[in-house]
């Protein structure tokens, strides 16, 4: 009678776990969409053609450069423009190539980024944001429960993009918004950024302060994005977009 009466516990358990994970799979989903809220809403994100932003890059050793960030909806082109004693890095990415020009490394010329640079540097540089275009690049996105941030018990969602990469997003439970994102960088490091100040820019909320690093790394070693203003649909040329030629080059 012990074990006939046990036939029945299983068939429960197996109907509540098909439950949750239903359930959980529905929060993943519903927290993108009040993150979406949070931001502003569908409406006004697309209103937003392209937006420029400029401020300050501080670098390792208290170096500050001068910061211009283009970004571009039409394809996801993008450009960084960092500065210093007559010195500029420029980063850019016309949609399909990502490119750099770092005299800083003694090169005057444009190269090309890794595939994995490139991906990086396309994901971060959407005016959406990597975690509202993530379902529009075939992305799924999962909800991990709650983890301690900075005394903040956020929610924790994972972002599986189509190439089987994976992606960390902690949203404040108060207002929704993305604090933190964790990104592999290579095969065995992963990059902390966290995600602060977020300002109202025609009607939608963006961070104005990023500090990123290798994950659980000292302080002292992170680089931080102050953003002290920003202009939305600016005229632009795609062309600052696409990767010079080399001197001489047809």
């Amino acid at each position: 009678m012990r074990f006939a009466g046990f036939l029945s516990l299983p068939l429960f358990l197996c109907c509540f776990v098909l439950g949750s994970q239903a359930a959980r799979a529905d929060t993943g989903s519903d927290l993108v969409a009040k993150n979406l809220a949070a931001r502003g809403g569908a409406e006004k994100l697309a209103a937003i053609s392209s937006i420029q932003f400029t401020g300050r890059l501080v670098v390792p050793g208290d170096y500050e450069l001068t910061y211009k960030e283009t970004r571009l909806r039409k394809g996801g082109e993008a450009r960084i423009d960092s500065s210093i004693q007559g010195l500029t890095l420029v980063q850019g990415y016309d949609g399909k190539v990502g490119w750099r020009i770092n005299p800083f490394e003694g090169r005057r010329d444009a190269e090309r980024m890794s595939e994995d640079e490139t991906r990086a540097f396309a994901d971060d540089a959407t005016i959406d944001g990597p975690l509202l275009s993530a379902k529009a690049r075939g992305a799924t996105v999962t909800y991990l429960g709650r983890e301690d941030f900075d005394g903040t018990n956020t929610y924790k969602l994972r972002v599986v993009d189509p190439t089987g990469v994976q992606y960390m997003y902690f949203l404040d439970p108060d207002t929704y918004l993305v604090v933190e994102t964790r990104k592999p960088r290579g095969a065995r490091q992963v990059t902390q950024i966290e995600l602060g100040d977020f300002e109202l820019v025609n009607g939608v909320y963006f961070p104005f302060e990023l500090e990123m690093g290798p994950l659980d790394s000292p302080a002292d070693q992170h680089q931080k994005i102050l953003i002290e203003s920003a202009h939305v649909n600016v005229p632009l040329s795609e062309g600052m977009f696409h990767m010079p030629a080399a001197p001489g080059a047809k």
